[in-house]
């Protein structure tokens, strides 16, 4: 499959494409919401950050009791009650007086949910696709997820100045219930991909057999960690500024774009693995900056610029796959998705908690050294 119009003749590629749009624009304009809400409300750059990408250290406890579901269950189905779930639980999230402890337990509960949703996902465009086209589908649905992103943080954020932090929840709330039903519509029902029912054991024994191979535990150490400790980063922008922070989410997201485009669809297969260092580099790098505290402007530039680096992530998926067997391919990809939103988390909170300590800007400092040293740390050892 060598061409973008090769992929949307590709039949169900199309309304799979289009729910995906839905389900990220939704993500986008809720969590703005949401982090605005909680911001306001405790004035924490913590709990602003934790409020907006905390869904993520759910992803770990789904990663080890839930991920065997992903070859394992019928991806339509699942993937529909997983868009209507996100529905019902951001509709909670705008109810007036909600408890900010309860808004914290439907965002834990929503990541729980969410770490079934990657490996049936991508599971299913591995399927849709087949293998050899595998790379260039992902780096199109991660060029919507920026475009959607760009047009969901802007959006987010002009909704902002005009309408309330509970009544954005509330439309995010419907486009989520729009995602579960272009799928419900637009995909064919498919059997599970293996059989056997969803288990615990199950999702332990695969878990160690993909994570017994030295290159693939290499290869999902370089998904999980840089790429989180840059979320971490990215999780401080609304406490940096608040006012300008749907602008640098936008701007990130435009950078992510180019990123995907250029490693997906114009830099030759022949050079593509040797470009995930410098990429991951690339990605921590700008953040650097932020120490200084750069305007708007120009901090928005340094956002765009870093996120090309996002790019990396087509790099190492396709090495992933590459050392998966089929039959587990939706699990491989749904353990590299829940440990990459986990570590989200969890560098959103650390982040938080620096930030709280000393500054949002030294705290995006701090994430993008550890990123770098990571980043140095693993590629010695894939040399090795």
């Amino acid at each position: 499959m060598r061409s973008y119009r090769d992929l949307f003749r590709t039949p169900e590629f199309t309304p799979f494409f289009l729910s995906s749009a839905a389900h990220t624009a939704a993500q986008t304009i809720g969590g703005l919401a949401l982090g605005t809400l909680v911001f306001r409300a405790t004035d924490s750059p913590l709990l602003a950050a934790v409020s907006m990408f905390g869904a993520q250290l759910a992803q770990v406890l789904g990663a080890t009791i839930l991920l065997s579901g992903a070859d394992r269950l019928p991806p339509r189905a699942t993937l529909a009650g997983i868009g209507l779930a996100f529905a019902a639980g951001t509709a909670v999230l705008a109810l007036p007086g909600l408890p900010i402890g309860a808004v914290f337990g439907v965002v834990l509960l929503q990541g729980l949910i969410a770490s079934l949703g990657g490996g049936v996902r991508w599971g299913l465009l591995n399927e849709i696709l087949s293998k050899d086209g595998y790379l260039l589908g992902r780096s199109v649905f991660n060029m919507l997820s920026g475009l959607m992103q760009v047009a969901g943080f802007a959006t987010g954020g002009a909704l902002l100045t005009v309408l309330s932090p509970r009544t954005c929840l509330l439309l995010a709330a419907a486009l989520y219930a729009t995602s579960a039903l272009g799928v419900r519509l637009g995909l064919t029902a498919r059997p599970p991909r293996s059989s056997g029912r969803p288990s615990v054991t199950a999702t332990w024994r695969t878990n160690a057999l993909l994570w017994s191979s030295r290159p693939r535990r290499l290869t999902y150490l370089g998904l999980w960690i840089p790429n989180g400790l840059v979320v971490g980063c990215e999780s401080l922008y609304v406490s940096y500024d608040p006012r300008g922070a749907g602008a640098l989410f936008a701007c990130g997201a435009l950078g992510m774009f180019v990123g995907d485009v250029t490693v997906g669809r114009l830099v030759p297969p022949a050079l593509r693995p040797r470009l995930a260092t410098p990429l991951l580099l690339l990605l921590a790098g700008p953040h650097l900056l932020f120490a200084l505290r750069p305007a708007l402007p120009w901090a928005a530039v340094a956002a765009a610029v870093a996120s090309v680096g996002f790019g990396a992530s087509l790099v190492q998926q396709e090495r992933l796959m590459a050392l998966t067997p089929d039959e587990l391919a939706g699990h491989a990809l749904g353990l590299h998705s829940a440990g990459m939103l986990t570590m989200q988390g969890v560098s959103a909170a650390l982040a938080g908690t620096v930030a709280q300590l000393t500054s949002p800007g030294t705290g995006m400092a701090v994430m993008a050294v550890a990123s770098v040293a990571v980043t140095l740390w693993l590629a010695r050892g894939l040399r090795r």
